[in-house]
Parts: structure tokens; sequence; C-alpha cells
């Protein structure tokens, strides 16, 4: 999934002469008896409604996780697991079927059925719905019908040939080509079933159901959220959910605008999870929280990016790396982040097969071959790197930014979004002509999930290719990796796809993260996945 807006950073910003400084917010409170309060979770404002098609980011990723359950889940060694799937079989990695569990059903009480998947990714993939996650199924045979390469011609069918319903509860699916991870690829929230309830009399997901979807998971929603108004969501326990249940009630996410405000409504016993601690917390955390604050290895890589598609300011592939060379990696993660995150020398996270250390060059700090790079280039007299302040990032992107004046010499203007939705949203419209940061934590446990869903091509207009950058060569790379029997045999294909993302530089990886959580004293056995997901099944509530 996704795009995420956090970072998790601390204080001890005066090495990198820098102010840290909370931003006013204002987040809702529950009321009644502390017996009567659900457990409550920060989450910033989703950048769109629950279309599980459209969700492309953290946020509202988090929502569905509680409102539905996947075909598949993945343990603790990042192995694939069915979990909805009672199996999930293919005799050569093109043709794949998948036979459905019985006894799970929908929030209004009608039965899951193979029909509800088939229903959901053609919806997902046509052109025309105009779905985020629309290029997770572009290995789907069929899928080029319902998108034309010619953006004026009509979409050619109604649904992907390479989908079909075997009965009750088994479906098809056929691949345009072997693709060995498509398994591993069906815990995303793209590939979640809709109801029929979810359709409107012309085909397509209805508003009213996005506002309120009917899930198939732990819980339902209580009532519709209004985006942009409602400071709460507010979820009820499942009770006909056929697998392990969670052992609390009612579940509520609470929309904040400033993580340093939702951290101390966890301090005061007004919020029980926090997944994206601010600035001034991370240093303390550990000896005022104890066992309360949660410090773990996180999959996720933090960018800064160029919107090469539509700025020739960064066409120059000389500048990228010299603005690369320039940043200070090792200190922004020891001194802004006290540690808890790691530079970064890959594209690749090292908790993934497929990582190789110090692969990045021109990752690595070189104040004075950078700044001889980008005069020889004569890279710009100025630049604006954007950030959104709903996470907490303003103090490594100042940092990043004081990194560019001092050693390049330039002018630098640091521009601030209220939510991480604006800045998505401001780049989609080609709004935005600045460097922005940008993050990405996996959709499922594979190298090619680093690659596909943010620089290949098709995801420019399909996906969360934010820079528009467009590489035949790559493509063809992820191609060859696709198709090849295995992962471990797709691995250097994969792998020779991040060479060619290193020489083009259309994003700088500038750290890998951690996962720096807190929960209050009223729950216990919080656990956050590999994918960043709450296992909602795991905590008790004990207050």
């Amino acid at each position: 999934m996704r795009v995420t807006r956090s970072a998790r950073i601390i204080a001890g910003i005066a090495l990198l002469a820098l102010g840290a400084a909370a931003c006013g917010g204002q987040a809702a409170t529950g009321g009644g008896a502390d017996g009567d309060q659900p457990v409550r979770m920060e989450l910033a404002e989703p950048q769109k409604l629950f279309y599980p098609g459209d969700t492309i980011e953290t946020e509202g990723a988090e929502v569905l996780g509680a409102l539905f359950a996947p075909l598949v889940s993945y343990n603790d060694d990042k192995q694939v697991v069915d979990n909805v799937a009672e199996s999930i079989k293919s005799p050569d990695s093109t043709v794949w079927t998948i036979k459905l569990k019985p006894d799970y059903t929908w929030h209004n009480g009608e039965p899951l059925i193979a029909e509800n998947y088939v229903d959901a990714w053609n919806f997902a993939a046509n052109r025309d719905n105009a779905q985020g996650a629309n290029s997770f199924f572009s290995r789907i045979e069929g899928w080029a019908d319902l998108n034309p390469s010619d953006k004026k011609q009509p979409v050619l069918a109604e649904k992907m040939k390479g989908l079909k319903v075997v009965d009750e509860r088994t479906f098809q699916v056929t691949l345009s080509k072997p693709f060995s991870q498509f398994k591993t690829m069906l815990g995303y929230v793209a590939f979640y079933p809709l109801p029929k309830a979810a359709f409107g009399e012309d085909g397509k997901v209805t508003e009213a159901y996005a506002k309120q979807p009917i899930g198939q998971g732990y819980f339902k929603m209580d009532k519709p959220y209004n985006k942009g108004t409602d400071r709460t969501i507010d979820l009820t326990r499942y009770d006909q959910f056929p697998g392990a249940k969670p052992k609390f009630d009612k579940l509520q996410f609470k929309i904040y605008s400033d993580s340093e405000t939702a951290f101390n409504d966890l301090r005061a016993g007004a919020l029980d999870i926090h997944d994206s601690l601010p600035p001034a917390a991370i240093a303390s955390a550990k000896a005022e929280l104890g066992e309360r604050y949660i410090d773990q290895a996180d999959a996720g890589v933090g960018y800064i990016g160029f919107p090469l598609q539509y700025n020739d300011t960064y066409s120059n592939v000389k500048i990228r790396e010299a603005i690369s060379m320039a940043i200070d990696r090792k200190t922004i993660t020891e001194t802004v982040f006290a540690g808890t995150r790691a530079p970064a020398d890959d594209f690749i996270n090292p908790l993934l097969d497929g990582y190789r250390p110090n692969i990045c060059t021109v990752c690595t700090y070189d104040p004075a071959r950078a700044k001889t790079q980008y005069v020889e280039n004569n890279g710009p007299g100025s630049l604006e790197l954007g950030y959104n302040t709903d996470g907490a990032h303003k103090e490594w992107i100042e940092a990043v930014a004081n990194n560019l004046r001092a050693n390049l010499g330039v002018e630098v203007k640091v521009k601030p979004f209220e939510k991480f939705a604006v800045v998505l949203d401001n780049l989609v419209k080609k709004d935005y002509g600045g460097m922005f940061r940008m993050g990405w934590f996996i959709d499922y446990p594979s190298v090619e999930n680093y690659l596909t869903p943010v620089f290949s091509t098709v995801a420019i207009t399909t996906g969360s290719n934010y820079a528009g950058w467009s590489n035949k060569e790559f493509d063809d790379l992820l191609a060859e990796g696709d198709a090849a029997g295995t992962l471990k045999e797709g691995l250097k294909y994969y792998q020779q796809a991040d060479d060619v993302l290193i020489k083009e530089l259309p994003y700088i990886p500038v750290f890998y993260y951690r996962t720096n959580a807190a929960y209050s004293q009223r729950i216990r056995g919080l656990k956050i996945n590999l994918i960043n997901l709450v296992e909602w099944n795991k905590i008790e509530k004990i207050g």
C-alpha cells in the first residue's frame, strides 16, 4: 500500500540547527464511563472514502483492515498463510484456483461467495472507475481490454476474461503470463471482495457504500463516515465472524491533524494506540511507558521524490545524484531519529531477501562531490521541498533542507501541507512542482512490491508512481522477474530492475523505517504486523 504519511521522529535537533515545534491540533474525545469506552486508535484523515480498490495509503488501509478479512495473511517469518482462502493452487503460476472457506458472511448477513471477488476485481480493474489500485490487476488476462493504451479509446470489455466463477466458493484466475508471486499479493487491500450491496444500478460502487462499507471482517461500521467533518470512525465487533475474534466490543479511530496532540491524549488516557509517535516522544517513550512502548523493525522506506513527469528542473540525473549525496543520512537517522531509523542504501528494505548493502553509492554522504557535481551540471539556485504536517515529518525534512543549503549553496523553501492527502492530490493534478517526502510500506512481503507499484510505467496512471518516471528497461526486467518460476529465480531480474532505479534515481532513498508505537494502560497485547496493520484479535482490553 502503501504510500505513508507518518514517520516517528524525535527531538535532539540541535546538531542540525533546527527547532522542534509542535503544530496545533484538536481531536475528538469520547465520553462516558471508562468501561464503556471503545479501544481508540490515532489516525490521520484518510485520503479518500473507503473503496478497497482506491485505497493506496496507510490511513484508509488501517480502517479497511478492521472491516475486511483478506484471502491470505503473513506469519512472522514473512510466509504466506491461507486466511479466508481454504486453498490457492496453480500448476503453472498462470492459472490459479482459489477456494474459499465456508461460514464467512458479510456484515449484512449474506454469505461470502466467489462472485464477490470477481465483481470487486473487475470494478477495480476498469479504467473508467478510476481506482488507485487498478495496476495491481494488470497481470490478469483481459486487463488490457479494460485499460486501452490509447486514453481516447473506450474500454473494450466489461469484465476481465481471466476471472471465472467455478462454483459458489471457488473462482479461477488466469494471468496473461506466469507470475509466481500472485498468491503473495492477495493479502493486499485491493484484493478485498465487495458485496452485492456495494453496487448501484449502473454497476459502480456507490458513494453511500464507500462512506459505510459492509465488510466480512472483525468489525462492522456503525455509521457513515463524512470525510472532512467527522473526527471519529466508530466500529462494532461482528460476532458472526468465523475466526478468532477480537476480545473487545468497540473500536474507534480518532482523526488527528497533529501527532503531538495524539501522544498527549494517549498519556492522558484519552487514546489507546498511537503508531506514529511525535518528535518529542521517542527519546523518552521507553523510560516513560516501559513495555507499552514498541520499537521494532519495519519494512518501509522513506524517500525524497521528484515530479519528473511535469517539472524538468530535476530532469538531469546528475542533479538528482548531487542532491542525494548532499544528504547526511547517518546524522539524520542517529540525531533526528535517535537511532530509530537506518540510513537507506538501496530501494529494497533489509528485511526482505534481495536487499544488497551499500548498492546505492550515491546514497553515501559526500558533500564535496555533491557540490562539484551540482555546479558542473548547472543545478538550480533554489529548491522546494514539500511535506505533510499530519505526520511527524517537520524535523527530518528541515534537516534535509539544511543539508542542501549548506552543501549545495542553494536556497531551499520548505513547504508544509496540512494533510498527506493534499500532497498526493497535488501531485496527481500536477499542481505541485517541488521535491516531496514520500514513504512506502509494503503491501505484501516480496521485493517486487518495492518496484512495480511505485516505479513502473503502468503505475503512473493506475498506481503510486507519483514521480511519473518511466523506463522501458526497468519495465522489461520486472516482466522477466514476474515470469520466473519462483521468487528465487525472479530475484536476479528484480535486482537488475533495482539497479536501473539506482542509476536513474527517480526518488532518493533516505532511511529505513522502524515502528515506534505506544499504547495505553487500558489494553495489552498490541501487535503491529509486517504490513503495518494492527492485529485486532491479539488485543485485550483491561480497563
